[in-house]
């Protein structure tokens, strides 16, 4: 929450607010992006509130780059979380006054705040948070290490988490997220790391071929203490075709 923000609140949609879970892939690694603010002890995702002149998903766009400083980022919404009292007393007393909350625009932010998820999934190398809010940590934690988190925002990450797993049989993966040329044990991993689970080796080797977004090199992996294995690429045709048409496997 910005001071602009609060001196001009009725610019704001009442009641209705945005939080992103922004998972980050990288080196075997799946992370989350979560902030903490300067008079609060937990963390949370980054959100915001909901601009009247911007449609829903443009809304969710500018509350992440507000929060972050990250841009060029898809975002899918996938829930929407609206428990009677999930704000209840989150904007206590110290925090309108940390903001200099003014006294007739304090009922504007104590309402009750039904909240819409948005995630997305991306190379926390190349999303570098560049905001600069004097007294506001951001920082990419491993989704197993994540510490507590303010509201229901624990629950948010989950739900969000598990719509990924279940997009995973949906559509492909690893564009973006993977090196230009890649193996199939690292592929493997990327998924293995999202779904929390080992996969089957021939398989997997199996399913991912019969997708048909993979082109095999001649070239093999360099630098290996064992047999090098093949090099792929995706196949962005391919992909773009499938990630349009769906799949309908399970992994």
């Amino acid at each position: 929450m910005s001071k602009g923000i609060a001196e001009n609140s009725e610019n704001y949609q009442p009641g209705l607010s945005i939080d992103c879970v922004i998972f980050g892939f990288h080196d075997n690694q799946l992370k989350v992006l979560l902030i903490k603010t300067p008079y609060e002890d937990k963390w949370s995702l980054p959100g915001g509130f909901v601009p009247l002149d911007q449609d829903i998903d443009t809304a969710a766009v500018t509350v992440l780059n507000d929060r972050t400083g990250i841009e060029g980022i898809f975002l899918r919404q996938f829930a929407t979380f609206g428990r009677v009292k999930r704000n209840d007393k989150h904007f206590e007393e110290v925090v309108l006054e940390h903001f200099k909350i003014p006294e007739k625009a304090r009922k504007w932010f104590t309402q009750r705040f039904v909240t819409i998820g948005y995630y997305a999934l991306v190379d926390f190398l190349k999303a570098i948070p560049q905001k600069e809010t004097s007294g506001e940590s951001i920082e990419w934690i491993d989704h197993k290490e994540v510490p507590e988190l303010i509201l229901d925002h624990k629950e948010i990450l989950d739900k969000a988490l598990q719509t990924l797993r279940i997009e995973l049989n949906l559509m492909p993966i690893g564009y973006n997220l993977l090196p230009e040329k890649f193996t199939m044990p690292e592929l493997q991993k990327l998924y293995e790391t999202i779904l929390d689970k080992k996969l089957d080796r021939r398989n997997f080797l199996r399913k991912i071929n019969n997708i048909g977004i993979l082109n095999k090199l001649e070239e093999k992996k360099s630098n290996v203490a064992h047999k090098a294995p093949n090099l792929y690429v995706f196949d962005k045709e391919k992909y773009d075709e499938v990630l349009k048409n769906g799949l309908n496997q399970g992994w």
